[in-house]
């Protein structure tokens, strides 16, 4: 057959020559001048011996033979058959998209339901082709739907945990800043952790920014394996209660409850001046204003996207300043400082967007006055995690200094309020109901007096 190399010699080939062939063997030859041991062929004894001293050489020839039944033995051998090691499976897997990983990414799908299986992997899957979502190759990125098929290739092979070597973490914090983050917990259970961040922290790293939450999560370890994640931010400046996930689980539920607006936050705020209106909502689009390189926002009815805040006053300081509450309906950045100045109220400190009107005289700190004050957000093993972080000192002193009473500062939620008519309540809706009754009746006998006349 053309294409296919010479045989190999097998048991039979002497001389250094291939059997049937004619033609000098192509294996080199060894150390002494003689053609290397041909390969044996399956059945045949293994081709490495151990070299037997020069006595025993003959009878090592007259032996070369096979015995009939070790033949025999080795003719009826089985071919090999692949064997998977424990718990990898060898055939394709099929999933279908349930309601709650509907518009997900598909990398974000195998992190939630295949964690063990990495990026990289899923990577070369889509790369290769076997990674397919209703019949279609797919892509990390790609967005799923419920319903659809996810064809994902075989396991593969890893080794044992036992045999893995665990990776010891290292905490790269000093005892201070470990007790520092530490003394910032508020709340702690098995998937959630609420810190009530000071003012002056950043939330997440960046330029020419070393001191920053992000850093500091080792330091929550508590007795969880993996360090927190975040699921949600705060301005550097802005001090109150923030959220973390200590599990995977927790992160995607948090996550997924911020997206649909059901997580309320509620922040406290001193603000020039007093709103005419003393429970509003402001309902302006926000971009990044242009040349700002994204620092900065404005109001943009163009380009902006859809913002909604909403506010309540709580109490005034004469015209001088009002202390406010605000709830952002939606999550665009420095959303609460853009809205206050758009409608003429900065928040006292916020130089960026109050400019020098938004500093009060006297003893009030020129730090930003914007708290978080309260985060309430359904708990994924059932229940709600409710916290209230305690204001920073120069915010506290600023309401002190303004006369306000603290005690007035937490309001119900519309959700909160007791919306059950009370007995008075009922009265009044009977009297009302009377009056519109004998307005009726006496339509009507005007009508039947109207009719007589005619």
């Amino acid at each position: 057959m053309k294409g296919r190399p010479p045989a190999k010699g097998g048991a039979g080939s002497r001389g250094g020559k291939t059997a049937g062939s004619g033609r000098p063997s192509d294996r080199k030859p060894t150390g002494r001048g003689k053609p290397a041991a041909p390969r044996k062929r399956d059945g045949d004894k293994p081709g490495f011996k151990p070299r037997a001293p020069a006595a025993a050489k003959s009878a090592a020839a007259r032996s070369a033979t096979p015995r009939p039944a070790a033949a025999a033995a080795a003719a009826k051998a089985s071919p090999a058959k692949p064997n998977p090691a424990k718990g990898v499976s060898l055939d394709v897997r099929q999933y279908r998209v349930v309601a709650d990983d509907d518009g997900i990414r598909l990398d974000r799908w195998f992190q939630r339901h295949l964690p063990d299986v990495g990026f990289n992997l899923v990577s070369r899957w889509s790369r290769t082709g076997q990674l397919r979502v209703g019949g279609a190759r797919a892509a990390p990125g790609d967005r799923i739907s419920e319903g659809q098929m996810i064809r994902v290739p075989p396991a593969e092979q890893k080794p044992d945990a036992a045999d893995r070597p665990k990776r010891a973490r290292v905490v790269d914090l000093t005892p201070d800043e470990i007790a520092y983050a530490q003394d910032m917990v508020i709340h702690r259970d098995a998937q959630a952790i609420v810190i009530n961040k000071p003012p002056g922290l950043a939330t997440q790293g960046g330029t020419k920014t070393d001191a920053h939450v992000d850093k500091l999560l080792d330091a929550l370890l508590f007795d969880a394996e993996s360090r927190p994640k975040l699921v949600h931010r705060l301005d550097k400046d802005t001090s109150g209660a923030l959220l973390l996930a200590r599990t995977s689980r927790a992160a995607a539920h948090f996550a997924k409850a911020f997206s649909s607006r059901t997580a309320r936050k509620v922040y406290w705020a001193l603000v020039m001046g007093v709103p005419s209106i003393e429970d509003g909502m402001i309902e302006l689009p926000i971009a990044k204003q242009p040349g700002t390189g994204g620092e900065k926002m404005h109001v943009d009815e163009e380009e902006g996207l859809p913002a909604r805040s909403r506010y309540r006053v709580i109490e005034r300081a004469g015209n001088r300043a009002a202390w406010v509450e605000l709830q952002p309906y939606t999550g665009r950045t420095h959303q609460l400082r853009v809205h206050m100045a758009a409608i003429g109220h900065p928040i006292v400190g916020d130089g960026k967007y109050g400019g020098k009107e938004a500093f009060l005289s006297g003893t009030i700190s020129r730090k930003m006055h914007l708290h978080a004050r309260r985060i309430r957000v359904d708990h994924p093993d059932g229940g709600r995690v409710d916290m209230t972080a305690e204001l920073p000192t120069h915010f506290a002193n600023s309401l002190n200094e303004l006369g306000f009473d603290l005690a007035l500062g937490d309001m119900p939620l519309d959700d909160e309020i007791d919306r059950t008519p009370t007995r008075e309540d009922e009265k009044k809706a009977a009297r009302q109901h009377a009056k519109q009754y004998r307005k009726g009746r006496k339509g009507e006998r005007r009508a039947r007096g109207s009719a007589r006349n005619a």
